[in-house]
């Protein structure tokens, strides 16, 4: 009464009390009568009683098939966030040539020029940024697939300017919504917008001498009814996208590989296999293709335990490495190649043979 009476200032409230009292006395009742139906139900005294909580055996399995029914159902009406709206595109040149840093913190420039002197790349940054790396580039694919559905469609020339939901954009970049993904989305704009580039690809009059981007600029808006990107391919991306034939179609797959080098041997793959049975392409042409910033060692290293992981999608990777060279073979999983090739095993064969050999001291031109 001394602690009621310091907490309400020495005022006594009849009516609060009065009140939950009447509320206990209702829980109370409520549980007793509860408490008399359980007893009912485990002692019923009539045997009629007794039937009727009994199920029938053979209407046992119908309930469990009924229950398992609602549970599918239950299970339909879940929303799913794998649903993209539209199929990616790659464009062919940017998959021939090395536009792109295969790591996401480059600042050295990607030099690169054809052995008869006719092709040229060079891709610098602006000294706020890395370069767009092949990270990013997974925007253009999704923007390139939206492009791409209105070429099929017929109903209208695709804009240059090209305005995608937020939502909509990290679910086609198989991402999770947050606002770190959405800062990874602006950091990647920012590099597409501030990569510099120069090349004669599609620009053997010059026309582009004076440099320019993938993007010429970007915007974000974010209101209560509206969050959307707006995006503007420079002249030179969009007439790429655009130009028949350009696009190549990207598995869904794609999206969730994590490393650089792996993304690079799908995006080879895909344009030199392609429908194809299988391709072969030395290490050193790789190394070359991808304008790596490694020392040729390092990325042979790399590349072999990636060959090794072989989980890219559509294709099968195979290490060939002999005295004469070191290659990888491209095989499509869609030419009923259900196996690794047996390549593989020769392979194991061979190395064991050359280190008999060298355990032996056979001198070289008896190797053969």
């Amino acid at each position: 009464m001394f602690v009621l009476r310091k907490i309400t200032g020495g005022k006594i409230l009849k009516k609060p009390f009065v009140r939950f009292f009447v509320w206990l006395g209702k829980r109370l009742e409520e549980n007793h009568v509860k408490n008399e139906q359980k007893q009912e139900f485990i002692n019923p005294t009539d045997s009629e009683t007794v039937v009727s909580f009994i199920p029938r055996i053979d209407h046992v399995k119908e309930a469990g098939d009924t229950k398992k029914l609602i549970t599918q159902k239950k299970k339909k009406k879940k929303p799913s966030n794998d649903i993209v709206e539209f199929d990616p595109r790659d464009m062919m040149e940017t998959m021939e040539f090395p536009f792109l840093a295969l790591s996401k913190n480059r600042t050295k420039p990607i030099l690169y020029q054809s052995k008869d002197g006719k092709t040229k790349v060079n891709i610098s940054r602006h000294t706020k940024h890395y370069i767009a790396s092949i990270y990013d580039w997974d925007i253009i694919e999704c923007i390139a697939g939206n492009m791409q559905e209105m070429i099929n469609s017929g109903s209208d020339i695709p804009p240059r300017t090209m305005i995608i939901a937020r939502q909509k954009l990290i679910k086609a970049l198989h991402k999770h919504s947050g606002k770190t993904t959405e800062k990874e989305i602006e950091a990647a704009l920012f590099r597409l917008k501030s990569t510099l580039i120069e090349t004669t690809i599609r620009n053997e009059d010059y026309r582009y001498k004076g440099g320019f981007g993938f993007l010429d600029s970007w915007g974000y808006t974010e209101r209560k009814d509206i969050k959307e990107f707006r995006i503007t391919l420079s002249d030179w991306l969009y007439d790429g996208i655009c130009k028949k034939g350009s696009l190549l179609k990207v598995n869904q797959e794609y999206f969730s590989l994590t490393s650089g080098l792996k993304k690079f041997l799908y995006r080879t793959a895909r344009k030199h296999a392609g429908n194809n049975d299988q391709w072969e392409f030395s290490a050193e042409k790789l190394y070359e293709k991808s304008g790596s910033e490694q020392e040729f060692k390092k990325f042979k290293y790399d590349l072999k335990k990636a060959i090794s992981d072989n989980n890219i999608p559509d294709y099968f990777l195979e290490w060939i490495e002999d005295r004469e060279k070191t290659s990888v073979l491209f095989i499509n999983k869609s030419k009923d190649h259900h196996k690794e090739p047996k390549k593989i095993a020769k392979k194991t064969v061979s190395n064991e043979v050359n280190k008999v050999i060298s355990a032996l001291k056979i001198p070289r031109h008896f190797k053969k």
